[in-house]
């Protein structure tokens, strides 16, 4: 596990580094997130074929991958997160996985993987920043791109726990194909946060591929 040692460049960052980021590890855990992660990963992965590395930006503690980690049991996986806990935590349970624990805005992608992915992470990137993480993104995937995160067809800003300038919901995947004309649509979905089954939180997910 790695640490940049970087200062962060916006108030998100410091935001989710911090202890509000150390809150939110204790409300998002174990066997309901890992079942419905699973059923939802299970569908996206059957749209691709020849997934043997895995790039999360942004893992927390691992539910996605820990997920993945299941339906490819073969598939390298290296993780990107902010949160010093989560690191450790992400740590324990994926020892096998590389975890650096690094700023998305600042990190130098140098790693190439099949498959670079976004869940719920983007609705709380500064707007400003878009640009930079929709581009690392890119550099990092040889094929596919997965963005999963509340959407909006318009830009809007959303009071989280009572604080402002926290979330934000807009057409992410959109705007990736806008900037990186190398990808396309593979295929797309909604999980709503009231499936009897495998909910999740109102997530609208998109599948890109890479055209060169």
């Amino acid at each position: 596990m790695s640490d940049s040692g970087k200062q962060f460049t916006t108030p998100q960052e410091e935001f989710w580094s911090g202890s509000f980021g150390d809150d939110y590890i204790g409300r998002n855990t174990e066997e309901g997130f890992l079942a419905s992660n699973t059923a939802l990963f299970a569908k996206i992965l059957s749209r691709t074929h020849g997934i043997k590395s895995v790039m999360e930006f942004g893992s927390n503690i691992g539910l996605n991958l820990r997920a993945i980690k299941t339906l490819l049991p073969n598939a390298s996986q290296t993780a990107i997160e902010i949160n010093a806990m989560a690191c450790k935590k992400l740590q324990e349970k994926l020892p096998k996985t590389k975890i650096l624990n690094e700023s998305i805005l600042n990190i130098e992608i140098e790693q190439k993987v099949d498959l670079a992915l976004i869940k719920g992470v983007l609705i709380h990137i500064n707007p400003d920043a878009l640009q930079t993480v929709y581009q690392k993104l890119a550099q990092a995937a040889t094929r596919y791109v997965l963005i999963a995160e509340y959407y909006n067809p318009s830009p809007v800003t959303i009071n989280y726990r009572g604080h402002e300038d926290r979330l934000f919901k807009r057409d992410f995947a959109g705007e990736f194909m806008d900037y990186q004309r190398h990808f396309q649509l593979v295929d797309y979905g909604f999980v709503w946060h009231k499936d009897p089954n495998f909910p999740q939180d109102d997530t609208t997910w998109f599948l890109m591929e890479r055209t060169k």
